[in-house]
């Protein structure tokens, strides 16, 4: 099982390539992830095959209850498969950019079982507020 750990802050280069971290880079199998539309305005970045797994379990659920519905298509709709390319690098789609409000400055988190990438400011503020939240 991968585990991702740890805070990075690569820049958004021409042509909207982040370069993975190396430390995340080693954890994923093959050239390939996926990359999704996530909560709180963040990118989820999973290894292809734990996407399939997770999307399996979304499948599994009950199209009758409006909720899966939804998150089926919270998730659907945005994921995209991108290569990683020989520097490490993956291209973010502007859809997914514009929805996390990310221009230059990024934060890539290590989140388990996955990797976000935030943009900076925004990352800076939910954690202040989950670090008030949490030692209340």
């Amino acid at each position: 099982m991968r585990m991702f750990l740890g805070e990075y802050q690569p820049n958004i280069t021409e042509g909207s390539r982040i370069a993975l971290p190396k430390k995340l880079r080693d954890q994923i199998r093959g050239e390939e992830v996926v990359l999704s539309r996530g909560f709180e305005k963040c990118i989820f970045v999973y290894d292809k095959s734990d996407w399939l797994e997770e999307s399996q379990k979304q499948v599994e659920n009950s199209i009758a209850v409006a909720s899966n519905r939804n998150l089926k298509r919270y998730m659907y709709a945005s994921a995209t498969e991108t290569a990683i390319d020989s520097q490490g690098r993956i291209v973010i789609p502007n859809n997914l950019k514009d929805y996390a409000g990310i221009e230059k400055q990024t934060c890539v988190i290590g989140a388990g079982d996955h990797v976000e990438i935030w943009d900076s400011k925004t990352w800076e503020d939910y954690l202040e507020k989950i670090s008030r939240e949490l030692s209340a």
